[in-house]
């Protein structure tokens, strides 16, 4: 190794075996905190009544957001339940497409027709969002199955609930996706609460990822609030599913720190549940501890960073909060088309 080899690995941080540079540490952090900030932004305007329907908010979740991603491709497909900004936002999407769409704005990222339950970007191979509970969890075993129809490679990071995993179709999609070996990296975000019933209320079975033994879908566990075990874990899941050996299961311990929606106050749960999450496990602030400890950033320079991207959601807002909504002619846009997007999946019928 050269010196210069040597200074460079210096600069960053090694966790079992695998190597964060500087550079990619401060892009994770800088990316949830965006998110968490974006989060409060929008909460804010939910309160003010600029964004109307539901919101559901993932406060306290940056972590499985940015970790995935991470691990991810950009080519991947990745489909989501309502609880779906962080993702979006992830993924890549402009931040004031995703705030006009919260808004009903013309310039929002499906024309402000979706709102907060439905984001989707085809260009970032991004389908959802969607409103019913544990329904993306069939879409994102189509996905996997056009992959390996194609052999394009390709994986399908389905993600859902705790709340979510309970429905018949994800037991279906299951099954589905073990006997055909289909390229499908089953996400669960396990928050804790489905709506307002704790997992031990309504599930039997309260480990998560051993959900698929019966269809012989391997699981883990992973700690949903540390960014770089969610990317390490990820990496390998999709690796598993990328090469051909069949779908995995990965449950994400995580930790929301709103309620389920803006109409929810929470009162299932106590204050000091809360706290104890948000002082002794936040994903954002576990980070910054990391880098300080590290060399690697300052306290003086993540509070400059926090007070700039606190700048970068305001602008966002007020230039979505600009925009028009749409033409009532919209209404018709999207509804049936004779074309195809080559960003789709599926061949195109013939006859």
């Amino acid at each position: 190794m050269t010196e210069t080899e040597s200074q460079e690995q210096a600069a960053g941080l090694t966790q079992e075996g695998r190597f964060y540079s500087a550079d990619r540490l401060h892009a994770m952090h800088d990316m949830m905190l965006f998110i968490r900030r974006f989060e409060e932004k929008a909460g804010q305007m939910y309160g003010l009544k600029k964004i109307g329907g539901f919101c559901h908010l993932c406060n306290g979740q940056e972590a499985v957001c940015v970790g995935i991603e991470e691990a991810s491709d950009s080519n991947d497909y990745m489909t989501t339940s309502y609880r779906d900004h962080g993702h979006v936002l992830a993924r890549g999407t402009a931040a004031t497409s995703v705030m006009a769409e919260l808004l009903g704005r013309a310039g929002g990222v499906v024309g402000g027709k979706g709102g907060s339950m439905h984001m989707f970007n085809v260009e970032k191979n991004f389908a959802g969002g969607n409103g019913i509970v544990g329904e993306q969890v069939p879409i994102g075993i189509g996905f996997g199955f056009a992959s390996q129809y194609r052999d394009d490679k390709r994986v399908s990071i389905t993600i859902m609930g705790d709340g979510g995993v309970n429905q018949g179709a994800v037991y279906e999609s299951f099954n589905m996706a073990a006997l055909w070996k289909l390229p499908v990296v089953f996400v669960i975000e396990n928050n804790q609460y489905a709506m307002g019933t704790s997992l031990s209320r309504a599930s039997a079975e309260t480990h998560l990822y051993k959900r698929g033994i019966s269809f012989k879908v391997p699981g883990i566990q992973v700690d949903g609030m540390d960014v770089l075990e969610v990317e390490r874990k990820m990496s390998e899941a999709i690796e598993h599913a990328r090469s051909g050996k069949g779908p995995m299961i990965v449950e994400m311990m995580t930790y929301r720190y709103r309620g389920h929606s803006m109409s929810d106050p929470a009162t299932y749960r106590t204050r000091d549940e809360v706290n104890e999450w948000r002082s002794g496990r936040d994903p954002i602030v576990r980070l910054q501890k990391q880098m300080i400890e590290a060399g690697l950033a300052s306290e003086a320079e993540f509070k400059q960073k926090d007070k700039d991207i606190k700048k970068d959601v305001a602008a966002a807002a007020k230039a979505a909060e600009a925009q028009p909504e749409p033409d009532l002619s919209a209404l018709w846009d999207d509804v049936l088309t004779d074309e195809i997007p080559n960003a789709y999946p599926y061949p195109r019928q013939v006859g």
